[in-house]
């Protein structure tokens, strides 16, 4: 690993290009290659999701968000670590691995050899299956928000199939890919809880919500229609709420139906007009009404957390876009002017349930994404967020840090791995036994490009301008992932 302090133009936009090659090796060995240490009493498993192949037999697809999923898992026990990779063996990946060809349209572009007249009115989308990975319920699940979620065997990742979560999900129901857990559930006793939404979009959008046990059974489920088209891909919880950012977008699906532009292509940002905030109630049965406030939040995709400050304040942390990038359907995805494009930004919103009011904060200029926090805070008042962020203070461009924000005294931590390495989403586990909230450690994938190949670096989190305290080398690349999660279980190998 390098580091580099403070060039005006810290990465080469060849060095990035590089970590978005297609993986098609998948392997399971024990990591030799380390420099320095691997903590003992770090023990479980990480799994991370992210699209493993960018083209079909060399056919381009259009968009990485169109990739086929591939999971990781890394099996921590007592200082060793064993990695494996494989691609999630989805309905559409079987196929168009078998024909040799593009067999789907993608929600962000990608279209079926032939133009317009071999896509058109073809509203059969591929579930890739490539944005989340969840251990929960004894289930490990892969996730994609625009369908149902595939089931894979958490020891060797083999893919067993479509799982409609014992009933809860019904044929066409979909299950989005960023669902919450909440620690400690004041309606479940004090017991964890999955919390996780999906969309059924139209001149207006529903909205449904369910709440699932560690045991996979359904404790609550709710459905809410709001006004309008809504592109959602995060909401946060409380102990009584879960809070939607709806975007000011539209979508013209004219295009899309004449297979002329994938549906990703047909979202159009509105940067005059406002977000809806829209406040659900946890519990349906409470009698408390949902409550729509607006807000001049730009674009969000994720949020770090939210927290009930008092009865009629909820405070969230989150990253916001002034605008959403157009996905230019005449333009390769490598080619991005970083500097010509918005960055996202760390921004707090404060709620006010009882004036209905929104007032926000910059927390951080610099350029983030992929907050996340110890995993206890959740719903709760937080001190500390980790986030993938730029080298530069100022400027978008590649994320290449892992940033450290402390929100009581706003004392900021970074570690750059520039200008050869591109950092993707930090995971928070806590140290066993651990009384601070920063106390634990930061695991994250690196895209090496002076060696092409990919690191799980992991790091103190309480020192992370320290750097490494162990860097675990992989023998191939990683195509840059999405989201992942842990699980203290270590599953037998």
């Amino acid at each position: 690993m390098q580091t580099l302090s403070n060039p005006t133009q810290p990465y080469s936009i060849k060095d990035w290009q590089r970590g978005y090659e297609s993986q098609r090796q998948e392997a399971a060995y024990w990591i030799e290659n380390i420099e320095g240490t691997v903590p003992t009493d770090l023990n479980g498993t990480l799994f991370r999701n992210g699209p493993g192949l960018l083209d079909i037999h060399g056919q381009p697809i259009q968009h990485p968000f169109d990739g086929d999923g591939m999971v990781c898992a890394f099996t921590f026990d007592r200082g060793r670590v064993h990695f494996r990779n494989r691609h999630v063996r989805t309905e559409g990946f079987l196929k168009e691995q078998q024909m040799g060809q593009i067999c789907y349209r993608g929600v962000f572009g990608t279209a079926k050899p032939g133009g317009w007249l071999a896509n058109a009115f073809d509203f059969q989308i591929k579930n890739i299956a490539n944005t989340n990975i969840i251990y929960w319920g004894d289930k490990l699940l892969a996730l994609w928000e625009a369908g149902q979620p595939y089931r894979l065997d958490p020891t060797t990742l083999k893919t067993y199939g479509i799982d409609r979560l014992d009933g809860i999900l019904g044929d066409k129901d979909t299950f989005a890919a960023h669902p919450r857990i909440d620690p400690h559930c004041e309606m479940d006793g004090g017991d964890p809880c999955l919390v996780n939404f999906a969309l059924d979009v139209g001149l207006s959008t529903q909205i449904r919500i369910y709440e699932i046990s560690p045991q996979g059974k359904l404790k609550r489920k709710q459905v809410q229609t709001i006004p309008g088209f809504a592109f959602i891909h995060d909401f946060a919880i409380t102990p009584h709420y879960c809070i939607f950012f709806q975007n000011p977008i539209s979508f013209n699906p004219l295009p899309f139906a004449l297979g002329m532009r994938g549906a990703g292509e047909c979202i159009r940002s509105n940067p005059k007009e406002s977000t809806r905030v829209v406040v659900i109630p946890r519990d349906p049965n409470s009698g408390e009404s949902v409550r729509v406030l607006e807000a001049d939040a730009g674009f969000i995709f994720h949020h770090g957390n939210a927290f009930e400050r008092d009865q009629d304040t909820i405070i969230m942390d989150s990253i916001a876009y002034p605008t959403l990038q157009q996905v230019d359907p005449n333009q390769d995805f490598r080619e991005v002017n970083f500097e010509a494009l918005d960055s996202g930004q760390l921004w707090r919103f404060t709620l006010n349930l009882q004036s209905q009011q929104v007032n926000q904060e910059l927390l951080s200029v610099r350029c983030v994404e992929f907050p996340t926090l110890h995993p206890d805070r959740v719903g709760r008042n937080h001190r500390y967020l980790y986030l993938g962020a730029a080298h530069n203070q100022q400027g978008n461009a590649p994320l290449q840090s892992i940033f450290k924000i402390d929100l009581e005294t706003r004392k900021q931590q970074l570690y750059s791995f520039a200008p050869k390495g591109f950092v993707g989403e930090p995971i928070f586990v806590p140290k066993p036994g651990s009384i601070e909230e920063d106390e634990g450690w930061l695991l994250v994938m690196v895209y090496d490009a002076a060696q092409h190949r990919s690191d799980l670096v992991i790091l103190d989190a309480q020192k992370i301008e320290q750097g490494a305290i162990a860097c675990l080398h992989l023998r191939y690349h990683i195509p840059y992932g999405l989201h992942g999660s842990w699980t203290p279980v270590c599953f037998p190998l």
